[in-house]
């Protein structure tokens, strides 16, 4: 479970790394944007990336 997890968390990393990678501009374009975001939406994106996860889990086993 433990070595499942590690590749979970490394792929996380990799895939993260991708967009300030290949264009760091756009990078902080998006940071700005979540920065200027309230609270309740910067809340309400997590929840959905949250329930999108777990469903992607969900069909992928």
């Amino acid at each position: 479970m433990w070595h499942e997890l590690w590749i979970a968390l490394a792929l996380v990393m990799v895939i993260e790394g991708v967009i300030p990678f290949l264009s760091p501009s756009v990078m902080r374009k998006m940071m700005l944007a979540v920065q200027q975001m309230d609270d309740r939406a910067l809340r309400m994106s997590g929840f959905v990336s949250m329930v999108a996860g777990v469903v992607m889990l969900y069909l992928v086993n």
